[in-house]
């Protein structure tokens, strides 16, 4: 399928099951206009709903695109053809005309053409990392923001190789993966929207409005002749690598940017609609399930044929190492919109052999109200965000009533949800913040959003934050108030970081970036989005703490179980403690967990990790537990200052006394044996 580059010229290669007739369409590089046009016999060049051609003399940097018709058609609201189109094909791995980021305002871009390439990069040795999940430390970022502040200070700002520049911050930083948001190509300016407060022109940041998802996006490389960015990407992809971190990529199969029926039609729609996307069979409005107008037919067999070439093309060409689905519980909807029980897509990408050792992440959640987390059919094979893990966390740590027992399941990986459902805890993937929402630091500084800048009326964007403004709402001279923020923000960190699970970490929360309470910043290209890189200096302290409490977990199996299950001699052990040791508290009123972890081997040996989190008015005195010939020593306490709020490897705090220890209100207390 697409454009495969031979010996002798170029194969054409295009599914359309509706059409009947089909158009090879050729473009010279940089030309608008086509120079020649090859109508396809459906004899000889349509091998039951394929329609190819092989045409000698082409080489890479050919452009091509395709015309569909249907005659008659019995219903042009469902088979939306126009021969006067000329259509991506969706095999297309790099689209002509990208131009730099925002360049072009909304319908003025040039034509975009798909564009035959030769994918002549050198990997050397390079291959996906295959890191185990359970060791896994995720750290979710934009390609543009990361680096397209002026702080930055790399050569190429905004581009994958401003963001090869930054990748000895996250070395040191420890994390072991970077989650990125849309790489592929999208339309940035696909809204004539402005920000009411600037007159600024509102942009299409995050990418959630697919136009080609083989094609790497161009406005994300430095260099913009047609298959640079293929090879831009690439080395990024090598880059992290060799520096021991993989790459994750957020891929949008749930919906296009085609839209509703009054969208634009660059490709699927114009191919064939009613296969692509799910349709009232009659009217031929498009069923909305991803709240962005349409919905891909992602259970129809060609589409599912689809979206597994297309990852495993990521996978072979590009090295990466695993996905993250959008909307994944749309993957469980049929051809009709009802939920499956056993969705073919799903099954198939747990089950290709390719993918075997790729990361399968879900968003298990879709726009409509179907809220799978925990039940997201798996075959053991898919992961979750954990959107439950965020809430429940937010609450405790915001000082909810009520929610002791629901943090001491979200500490041990969600058993509630993922033993049931024959996974294990690094199947949940716990995030406090990600893109879609606050950051870490607006969680602790506003009570309501503040979204008026998207153009909203601040219609848009999540009420459910469970967030807590720690007294004042937005920026704040009291340096009480400071010191707390301070402090929760440290409080959500050492419990992320400390729950059975895999850790996901927005970029730029461990220094303390703001939106300034925009909790839906998908449009927002500038300084709400991007991370300013001078608050490494100013938050060196919240920095430092995230880096110790990363390598801390990276040392400590305790916090990396692969089973739900108990195994080995003595084996893994969880005692509750309470203010008393021995006597956990889980009253409605209580706001405090003490968990101790213990491992117990054959030779008598055992390792004990306590943390005790009280998130009550008030400081209050705990008991410790008894360990034996071992003593505890504290590895962090977020009510102190840095550098004693945490200590580094082999410094770890001696007690005063080995019976029981202060712990301030609001604040994470975390012992160690030794």
């Amino acid at each position: 399928m697409g454009a495969t580059l031979r010996r002798r010229g170029v194969n054409f290669a295009i599914f359309s099951k509706h059409a009947t007739s089909c158009t090879l369409v050729l473009f010279q590089p940089g030309a608008e206009q086509p120079f020649v046009e090859f109508p396809l016999d459906p004899r000889s060049n349509r091998t039951g709903q394929v329609w190819h051609a092989f045409v000698e003399g082409l080489d890479a940097g050919m452009q091509y695109g395709f015309r569909f018709d249907m005659q008659p058609n019995p219903n042009p609201n469902v088979h939306r053809f126009d021969p006067s189109n000329v259509l991506l094909g969706p095999y297309a791995r790099v689209l002509s005309h990208g131009g730099a980021w925002g360049q072009y305002p909304p319908g003025k871009r040039p034509y975009r053409n798909a564009v035959v390439v030769d994918n002549d990069f050198d990997w050397g040795d390079d291959q996906p990392l295959n890191l185990p999940l359970v060791d896994s430390i995720i750290y979710e970022a934009h390609v543009r923001s990361f680096t397209v502040h002026s702080s930055s200070g790399v050569a190429h700002p905004g581009t994958y190789a401003g963001f090869i520049e930054k990748i000895p911050y996250l070395k040191q930083l420890g994390v072991t993966a970077v989650e990125l948001l849309p790489v592929n190509e999208f339309e940035e300016g696909d809204t004539d929207r402005v920000n009411p407060f600037t007159g600024e022109r509102l942009l299409n940041l995050w990418g959630y409005q697919p136009t080609a998802f083989y094609a790497p996006n161009t406005a994300y490389s430095s260099k913009r002749a047609d298959g640079e960015q293929v090879r831009e990407f690439q080395r990024l992809v090598r880059a992290l690598h060799q520096a021991g971190i993989e790459v994750i990529l957020d891929m949008v199969f749930n919906h296009t940017a085609e839209g509703d029926e009054n969208g634009p039609t660059w490709s699927f729609r114009g191919i064939d609609n009613s296969t692509y996307y799910i349709l009232d069979p009659d009217t031929g409005k498009y069923v909305n399930f991803s709240g962005c107008g349409n919905t891909v037919n992602c259970n129809n067999p060609v589409v599912r044929d689809f979206i597994v070439d297309c990852l495993r093309y990521w996978v072979l060409e590009m090295h990466v190492d695993g996905f993250r689905f959008d909307l994944a519980s749309i993957f469980g909807r049929g051809m009709d919109g009802r939920v499956l029980k056993n969705p073919p897509l799903l099954e198939s990408l747990a089950y290709d052999p390719v993918l075997a050792n790729s990361k399968l992440i879900a968003e298990a959640w879709d726009a409509v109200g179907l809220y799978q987390v925990g039940t997201l059919p798996s075959w053991g094979r898919w992961a979750e965000w954990n959107g439950i893990y965020r809430d429940d966390v937010r609450k405790f740590v915001k000082g909810d009533a009520g929610m002791t027992s629901a943090l001491a399941t979200r500490l041990l990986g969600s058993p509630d949800l993922y033993e049931t459902s024959a996974r294990e805890p690094y199947h949940s993937i716990n995030f406090v913040t990600c893109h879609d929402g606050f950051t870490l630091s607006d969680l602790v500084s506003y009570n309501e959003k503040h979204n008026l800048a998207n153009g909203e009326n601040n219609t848009d964007g999540t009420d459910a934050n469970y967030s807590w403004n720690c007294g004042v709402e937005g920026p704040t001279d009291d340096p009480a108030v400071s010191r707390l923020r301070a402090q929760q923000r440290k409080n959500f960190a050492a419990i992320l970081l400390l729950s059975h699970g895999v850790p996901m970490i927005l970029a730029g929360d461990e220094v303390a970036r703001t939106q300034q309470g925009n909790n839906n910043a998908y449009c927002q290209d500038n300084e709400v989005s991007w991370l300013d890189w001078r608050m490494t200096d100013s938050h060196a302290d919240l920095l430092r703490f995230f880096q110790l409490m990363i390598a801390f977990r990276k040392r400590c199996p305790l916090l990396r179980r692969d089973s739900f299950q108990f195994h080995g001699e003595g084996g893994f052990h969880i005692t509750w403690h309470g203010v008393k040791r021995m006597t956990p508290d889980w009253g409605y009123e209580s706001r405090t967990v003490a968990m101790q972890l213990t491992q117990l081997r054959a030779d008598g040996s055992r390792d004990d990790l306590h943390l005790i989190a009280n998130a009550y008015s008030g400081d209050l005195q705990f008991e410790l537990p008894q360990i034996g010939e071992h003593e505890w020593f504290r590895l962090a306490d977020t009510a102190l200052p840095s550098p004693q709020d945490i200590a580094e490897e082999g410094l770890e705090f001696p007690l005063l006394s080995q019976e029981g220890y202060l712990v301030r209100t609001r604040s994470v207390a975390i012992f160690v044996a030794k």
